[in-house]
């Protein structure tokens, strides 16, 4: 008798114990789950998991990486400041170079640059031509800027009629039509579902990579170029990348030149670093060349693998012009991507040095643009150290945000709409992850 009551408690207490296991989380995993619900909430469509981009070989769980709670509520702070910063007409605007002290974002003219800039970082941010909190401040900004466009002359560089801002004086007379190209492309990306404005969109962006390549001088960079012109070739080459990915008839001529100055300013044997046209500071060079190389890096990391897989070089084999030609390359091709690849893994190490970040404890808007560069790179180059640079990034820029939601730079572009704009772009890079990787591979 007593047998047969023993066994139904004994079962009873097993029930309870596995219901337990199941059910009790540590106050981390609670913490970690609450995250991963407000990000799902914000994102919805785009989410920030490596999981499904990453297949096969790449394939880890280090690489399923949520937006952070802090983060999450210091982008929504910053949305807001940039929402209420807009103007009329639909634009953004920095200020001039002669007036950098003005931090009231409606006590300055609006102009294309930072309208662009402005736009992108919504949209990376969740929101649509149709859908999300700012899509009506997108609306606005496409037909700012769409005009702009299509107000511009045929035969010159630019799209605006503006001089001395402080975006143009510091990157480039020709910064507003490279950004735009750039948000152009992008607006392409999202759902553009009026076939009119499609094709509206399509016929400027055609305009603006027209206007890019005739601005290329002979030595790969690109024309105007301001007080570290060396941002502004090579957001230069970003956009004929971004356009190119996009369908667009772009000059691949023009786009190796781009590509080889960008990784001419770093030598990856001696490490020397070209700062003519960055200003004479490290860090500008060296995120340029990081962006530009990240493309071809990537090409040979993984045609690399896939030969040590086969057999076709040893599984301790590292990257050289001979190895390259062993697995396949002709001998120029071969030169060609080893530099890459050499650069590439050389100049993101130096970009991310703390000796070369160090602007950040005296920031201008050139610091947030580099970083902006060093980020996106290491994702289009599929760069498994791209966690590590978000949690530095993303901590510092946690910790010199204003109250108001926005970041302004101390030099040079001081502009808090610039900067907040760029530094949002830097925090939510993680949700273009599929489209950066894309870009990567085509």
């Amino acid at each position: 008798m007593k047998t047969k009551q023993i066994i139904p408690a004994v079962t009873a207490i097993l029930v309870i114990v596995v219901i337990f296991a199941f059910t009790y989380q540590t106050p981390s995993s609670v913490v970690k789950r609450n995250e991963k619900q407000i990000t799902s909430t914000k994102h919805e469509a785009k989410g920030c998991v490596f999981k499904t981009v990453f297949e096969g070989e790449f394939l880890d769980s280090n690489f399923v990486y949520q937006t952070p709670q802090k983060v999450t509520v210091s982008v929504k702070s910053a949305l807001t400041f940039l929402g209420r910063a807009q103007h009329q007409d639909g634009g953004w605007g920095a200020g001039s170079h002669s007036n950098q002290g003005e931090m009231n974002p409606h006590a300055v003219q609006a102009d294309p640059a930072t309208t662009a800039m402005v736009a992108m970082a919504l949209l990376r941010s969740g929101s649509t031509l149709n859908t999300g909190e700012y899509s009506q401040e997108l609306n606005k900004a496409l037909e700012y800027l769409l005009k702009q466009v299509e107000n511009s002359g045929r035969n010159t560089t630019t799209i605006t009629s503006l001089t001395g801002t402080q975006i143009q004086t510091k990157l480039g007379a020709n910064i507003d039509v490279v950004l735009t190209s750039q948000f152009l492309t992008n607006i392409l990306d999202s759902d553009v579902k009026d076939e009119k404005m499609k094709a509206r969109v399509k016929d400027c962006l055609n305009t603006c990579v027209a206007k890019i390549q005739k601005a290329q001088n002979t030595n790969g960079s690109f024309q105007g170029s301001g007080w570290a012109g060396v941002l502004q070739s090579s957001f230069a080459n970003n956009a004929l990348e971004a356009a190119q990915a996009q369908g667009i008839a772009v000059d691949t001529v023009v786009l190796q030149k781009s590509r080889d100055f960008q990784k001419g300013n770093f030598d990856e044997q001696t490490g020397a670093v070209n700062t003519d046209l960055g200003a004479g500071v490290v860090l500008y060079s060296v995120s340029s060349s990081t962006r530009a190389s990240a493309k071809e890096a990537r090409s040979v990391e993984e045609k690399f693998i896939k030969a040590k897989k086969e057999g076709k070089i040893a599984e301790d084999a590292e990257v050289s012009t001979e190895n390259l030609e062993q697995i396949g390359y002709g001998k120029a091709e071969a030169q060609k991507y080893a530099t890459s690849y050499n650069v590439y893994n050389a100049a993101k190490t130096v970009a991310q040095q703390d000796n070369v970040t160090s602007g950040f404890g005296n920031n201008g808007g050139e610091e947030f643009l580099s970083f902006l560069q060093t980020g996106e790179s290491m994702i289009i180059g599929k760069d498994l150290d791209w966690k590590k640079w978000y949690d530095k990034t993303s901590g510092t820029l946690l910790g010199i945000q204003n109250r108001d939601g926005s970041w302004n730079g101390h030099h040079c572009i001081t502009s808090p709409v610039f900067c907040t704009a760029t530094s949002v772009l830097i925090l939510t890079v993680n949700n273009d992850i599929e489209k950066l990787v894309a870009m990567g591979g085509k």
